[in-house]
């Protein structure tokens, strides 16, 4: 009988797949992309909506439960709903969910709601707009706060938030992030810089360590650890002593999870990625564009997924950044 899932040799099975619909960006975060001079794939190159949900068809007969888009930013690719209600359209309960930097949810939340999609995470560095313009160089800070209220009003719930730290930018927000999800009912997640920058510039000088965050939350709103539902989830969970809320920890340098990892990545120009930190991809829109059949693609998925990474390297002497940045490989 043909194994239906898709199974490394490690004994991770794969069940949440993200999907890159663009590497483009309205923000040009520090920890992220230089201020200019990215080199954007040309559109040609980028999957069309209908490869997207033929490859998400297979992989969803394959076991997988979940699918998140991200980019670069995927609200800026045109006519992002059509595509959720093609992914929506493939099993009824199928997690459909969105990583944004909430710059068009204003605009948008209603009709990607209407779509099927489930949930949406929204990245947000800081609270002070000065800052946000020096993180972000882009003077969009009340954008992502009007895009959150349009989330929260058209029903999606959760919402969770994600805020990277970095020495020198936003050290300090730890608490001032932590008040601000517990009194409006977010959970904030916390995500270790990780070296997937385009420039390279990554350092652990200016990274600022999970349990550092956590000590220095923890020191004001006391926590402890959350019920543990989904051990493959890349967030370690903390419910507040008080009973008010939870926050997530994503500590994936200094406490790696790859041992429950059960994520893989399609890039937005069709390439399969099985670990954020590979140095090798797997080419699947010159099968999905040469009239390969979904045989083929079984078959090429499966003989990817065995080589799954047993873990990513950052702490180890050999590690070699990948060339592709974050904004390009999807998160």
């Amino acid at each position: 009988m043909t194994e239906p899932r898709l199974i490394d040799t490690q004994g991770r099975v794969v069940r949440d797949l993200r999907i890159s619909v663009t590497d483009r960006c309205n923000l040009r975060c520090v920890y992220c992309m230089p201020a200019e001079g990215m080199p954007w794939l040309p559109r040609e190159e980028l999957l069309t909506y209908e490869e997207i949900a033929r490859f998400s068809r297979i992989a969803v007969d394959l076991g997988v439960t979940g699918i998140r888009l991200t980019g670069g930013e995927p609200t800026v690719r045109a006519d992002l709903p059509t595509l959720v209600r093609m992914l929506a359209e493939i099993r009824p309960g199928l997690d459909l969910s969105v990583t944004t930097n909430g710059l068009e949810l204003a605009r948008l939340a209603q009709p990607l709601r209407d779509a099927g999609l489930t949930r949406v995470n929204v990245s947000l560095d800081t609270l002070d707009p000065e800052r946000f313009r020096r993180i972000a160089r882009r003077d969009r800070h009340r954008d992502v706060f009007a895009g959150l209220d349009a989330a929260a009003a058209v029903g999606f719930a959760p919402i969770k938030l994600n805020a990277v730290l970095m020495r020198g930018f936003n050290e300090d927000e730890a608490v001032p992030l932590a008040r601000w999800g517990r009194e409006r009912g977010i959970e904030v997640r916390f995500i270790e810089w990780m070296p997937l920058d385009y420039g390279h510039t990554w350092s652990r000088e200016k990274l600022v360590p999970g349990d550092e965050i956590l000590a220095t939350i923890d020191a004001v709103f006391p926590l402890e650890p959350a019920r543990v539902e989904d051990p493959s989830a890349p967030a370690t969970r903390y419910r507040y002593k008080d009973g008010v809320g939870t926050v997530g920890m994503i500590s994936s340098v200094t406490r790696p999870f790859c041992g429950q990892c059960d994520r893989i990545r399609l890039t937005a120009d069709g390439q399969i990625r099985t670990c954020l930190f590979s140095l090798k991809e797997y080419d699947f829109r010159g099968a999905l564009r040469g009239g390969g059949g979904d045989d083929e693609i079984v078959a090429l998925l499966r003989s990817a997924i065995l080589r799954k990474e047993p873990g990513h390297l950052i702490n180890s002497p050999w590690f070699r950044q990948p060339d592709r940045g974050m904004s390009a490989i999807g998160g």
